[in-house]
């Protein structure tokens, strides 16, 4: 038997869809407020569905943090450690500290890059990780792709492990449209490299890069339409997008344009549906992740699959300029919505310049 410890964080990915890009310290508190509700019990279920072999025994963290999902799929378990009634940052490094202790295998956890460097900092490389992808940013490399990726890892586990990077940013500058991120280590993962995210890249700000965004940006304005609103995603490539309009975009957030005015700033899940009802046709652009070609999924969680089963595949636009796109061996989704990521699946029409495409394929 392979002694698999299992440590979920029920608030990881919680400030997604409100808006909030992440939940660290006391901000998924704000996220109830704002209506928001736990995301990891669906991505641990998906995992724990999806997963083939019988031969795991469970060390798990009690109730909401792993315990309570374990039921029903077979698997013997048993309880590690104690919770209150609400968990923090301080519960994951004990258990995962204890579980260390009764030898286990592997770890598995559910969470984003917060979680990642709870259990960085509480296990080291001591043992391998599997890490399923529940936050809001993770530009962490030690994530899987998705939960049904997680589950094909763990029915496939071997003796090859590889160090991938723990990043995190600074939440408080993220919110006020600064990036920063900061390496605090590495966590030992299984070597699938097909079913890894690679870790985010830093934006290119080179001469060519600059003149290929603007052309874009000239492109994607000669070929508005009047009368549709326009959902503008995150990152650079659409902050040049809004300044060819005349607009002032917010960077890391995502914003409503329609007949080339600004409607709506920063909008979580909410604000985009009311625009969406509000108006006849609706159309998103957005830009893959550099690095890991996510175009949904990681970092942009407001345009959550209720969203995207409204707009559909056939009305998002996708842009990059070239020395992001060629780097990439395809375009991923990870809406946390299976049915709808399949349904984005094929090909897809990527903009990577003034009449210029390429058609790229994407995958789940």
């Amino acid at each position: 038997m392979i002694k698999a410890g299992l440590i979920v964080n029920p608030i990881a990915g919680m400030g997604g869809n409100v808006g909030l890009k992440g939940t660290d310290g006391e901000m998924y508190k704000k996220a109830i407020e704002l209506g928001a509700i736990p995301v990891t019990p669906q991505r641990i279920e998906t995992v724990l569905s999806f997963i083939k072999r019988r031969d795991l025994y469970f060390l798990v963290a009690p109730k909401i943090m792993g315990e309570d999902f374990l039921e029903g799929y077979g698997f013997n378990y048993e309880v590690v450690g104690k919770i209150g009634n609400e968990t923090n940052a301080e519960d994951t490094k004990r258990i995962a500290k204890e579980m260390l202790k009764k030898g286990i295998d592997i770890l598995i956890f559910v969470g984003g890059d917060g979680t990642a460097r709870d259990i960085c900092s509480a296990i080291d490389r001591k043992i391998a990780v599997v890490a399923i992808p529940s936050g809001v940013k993770m530009f962490s490399s030690v994530f899987a792709l998705s939960a049904h990726a997680a589950a094909e890892m763990i029915d496939s586990l071997s003796n090859k492990f590889v160090d991938r990077e723990v990043l995190d940013i600074d939440e408080e500058a993220f919110r006020n449209n600064k990036l920063s991120a900061e390496l605090y280590g590495f966590l030992k993962v299984p070597e699938v490299k097909s079913l890894l995210q690679k870790g985010k890249e830093s934006s290119n700000v080179t001469q060519s890069a600059e003149t290929y965004k603007i052309e874009i940006a000239k492109h994607i304005f000669e070929k508005m339409e009047d009368d549709i609103l326009y959902i503008l995603g995150p990152g650079t490539t659409l902050e040049a997008i809004a300044d060819r309009i005349g607009v002032k975009k917010t960077l890391l957030g995502v914003d409503g344009v329609y007949n080339k005015k600004l409607i709506g700033k920063d909008l979580n899940e909410e604000g985009i549906l009311k625009l969406i009802n509000a108006y006849k046709k609706t159309k998103i652009i957005v830009t893959p992740i550099g690095g890991n070609g996510f175009i949904f999924g990681r970092g942009s969680k407001q345009i959550t699959p209720k969203i995207l089963k409204i707009v559909g595949k056939e009305n998002i636009i996708v842009v990059g300029t070239m020395d992001k796109i060629g780097h990439l061996e395809c375009l991923r989704v990870d809406t946390g919505d299976i049915e709808v990521d399949k349904s984005l699946v094929g090909y897809m029409h990527v903009i990577t310049g003034y009449n210029e495409e390429m058609i790229i394929e994407v995958q789940y």
